[in-house]
């Protein structure tokens, strides 16, 4: 037989409303479970549970039963109860047991209780209650609903409205569809991997080297979509926890998901949600290809439904949030400036850059996200060029020992995974990063690392282009014929470094949010930059100013970041 569990009131405290015990017991009993909550700032600190436990035929039990149910989290819980049982959670700096096996530990013991002692299964009943808070208390980022937004006012703003009440229709719905499995098996195993960010990213980056975006563009396009995905994952977050919707397995034991129930409540469905969002952005980003993203978009929110961890209404919500965070942040992109024309002219003049078509100087004049203008961090104006500290940069250039090694790093740099394709690069790196660090299972604060990510990189490129375009700084084969490049200078004025904005601010924004990583990270940076002077095509002092900058971004970032109300990395 089952015993029926239910909390009639449990006033928004994370635990189950209600769950069903199987056991074997001398008659079949009934429980009811009225709570109410003590809270102090907001926080749950305690529960008052009254029970009432009873033969369904009313021939056997007849009797009620107070607990006090007190929680401290972290660092666990503590139940005591007026029937002789008590029972202290996890000690700080231990960690705990997982959440299924604490929960089947409670519940196992429950059903021993019920075969023998009446009075002690009240108390049991009470450790399992606990359980149930402690297994609230590891659920994924029950906070993040609170977390600092990037476009939009905040998470609550956009709740959604509550699901349906009755599921049963929906859990025979996702009965009929797990016949389908087999067929999808590839779209669930796809739509599985990574975070919902991580396959966004990837649909992203395709999208931008389909169509040859220059890195400035790119970064400033995946800035967009992360903001996007990551504003609606914190209202998704707001939503979940304010309905606290059980997953569909947990609504009914008898239907079995093909994927882990991811551990945090159903409603809305996270993967619809980064859909929703992703899919509206690159929608207003490539317009031609609304329909591609619309289909992947669709694909994404069914496989979480084919895997029976998701009702077909919390797909439906999240593509929905998902929408109308993405309609504020297009706003944001149809002003930040991209759209304008660069009206300037060329400066003439001994030491100035004098080439002709420059690349994008109107960038900087693009609105920033955490700058609080493109000039905040500008470079200070590099040596004259008839200055010795210009002519000993020069004779550095022109009488740098290249090897072999040297030259494939200054080839792989601008090649490889520069000039067009250096977001490539970086974007492989935080969806290696993400998988490596287990993000999957932290929708939330994946999605606040893409956003941090490319929030960095974006304004430390417009800071670059603002000095580039101040001081419009002659290149060094213009100052000196005798120079010879390994390959041709990009267009654009030489002083501060691009790959020097551009890598030190990336390395230090993932270094802090991978902190394993950071070293290494570091490195690539280091080299990325240094690479320039090997190559010939920058000064010491452009390569100085350049990560400068970059660091002076990804700390301002990383600042923010630390104020943002998530946990520290």
């Amino acid at each position: 037989m089952t015993i029926n569990i239910t909390a009639d009131s449990c006033q928004g405290v994370p635990f189950p409303s209600c769950f069903q015990v199987p056991v074997e017991t001398p008659t079949p009993l009934s429980l009811d479970l009225v709570g109410a909550v003590t809270e102090t700032n907001s926080v749950p600190q305690a529960i008052d549970l009254e029970m009432q436990l009873s033969a369904v035929d009313g021939s056997l039990l007849d009797f009620l039963h107070s607990a006090r149910l007190a929680i401290d989290l972290p660092p666990g819980v503590s139940v005591t109860s007026d029937g002789g049982f008590s029972a202290v959670g996890a000690t700080p700096g231990v960690p705990e047991p997982s959440s299924a096996l604490l929960l089947a530990a409670g519940l196992g013991l429950l059903a021993a209780l019920l075969r023998h002692v009446k009075v002690a299964a009240v108390s049991a009943i009470a450790l399992v209650a606990g359980i149930a808070a402690a297994q609230a208390a590891e659920q994924i980022e029950p906070n993040a609903g609170n977390w600092k937004t990037w476009v939009i006012a905040s998470g609550r703003d956009f709740r959604a409205p509550p699901p349906p009440n009755d599921a049963g229709a929906e859990i025979a719905e996702l009965k009929t569809l797990a016949q389908q499995r087999d067929a999808a098996k590839d779209l669930i195993a796809y739509w599985d991997v990574g975070p919902p960010s991580y396959r966004w990213q990837e649909i992203a980056l395709d999208e931008m080297m389909r169509n040859a975006l220059p890195w400035q563009i790119a970064v400033r396009d995946f800035a967009l979509v992360h903001a996007a995905v990551y504003d609606a994952m914190v209202a998704a977050w707001d939503s979940k926890y304010a309905y606290n919707r059980r997953r569909p397995s947990e609504a009914d034991a008898t239907l079995v998901p093909v994927l882990a129930n991811p551990r945090s409540p159903s409603y809305p469905a996270e993967h619809a949600v980064a859909a929703g969002a992703a899919a509206a952005v690159l929608s207003y980003l490539f317009p031609d290809r609304a329909a591609y993203f619309a289909q992947k978009a669709e694909e994404a929110g069914r496989s979480r439904v084919l895997a029976g961890v998701q009702y077909p209404s919390d797909v439906s919500a999240g593509l929905e949030l998902g929408h109308k965070v993405a309609a504020v942040v297009i706003e944001r992109g149809k002003a930040d400036g991209t759209g304008a024309k660069w009206t300037g002219s060329i400066p003439a003049g001994p030491g100035k850059w004098n080439g002709t078509n420059p690349v994008l100087p109107q960038m900087a004049m693009w609105r920033t996200w955490v700058l609080e203008s493109p000039s905040e961090f500008r470079s200070p104006p590099p040596p004259a060029y008839d200055s010795p500290e210009k002519a000993a940069e020069l004779a550095e250039i022109k009488n740098f020992p290249r090897t072999p090694k040297t030259n494939s790093a200054a080839y792989f740099w601008e090649y490889a995974v520069g000039g067009l394709r250096g977001h490539q690069y970086w974007a492989e790196q935080i969806n290696r990063l993400a998988l490596e660090y287990r993000l999957a299972d932290d929708p939330p604060r994946a999605a606040r690392a893409y956003a941090l990510h490319d929030i960095a990189v974006i304004d430390a490129g417009i800071g670059c282009w603002d000095g580039k375009y101040t001081y419009w700084a002659i290149r060094p084969f213009q100052l000196d014929p005798e120079v010879k490049s390994l390959f041709p200078t990009p267009n654009h004025p030489s002083y501060p470094a691009a790959h020097g904005c551009f890598s030190m601010a990336q390395a230090g924004i993932l270094g802090y949010l991978f902190p394993r990583d950071a070293a290494a990270l570091a490195a690539l940076a280091e080299e990325a930059a240094e690479s320039r002077v090997w190559a010939g095509i920058h000064y010491r002092s452009d390569i100085v100013a350049g990560a400068a900058l970059g660091r002076a971004v990804a700390t301002k970032v990383i600042d923010r970041a630390k104020k943002d109300g998530s946990p520290p990395p």
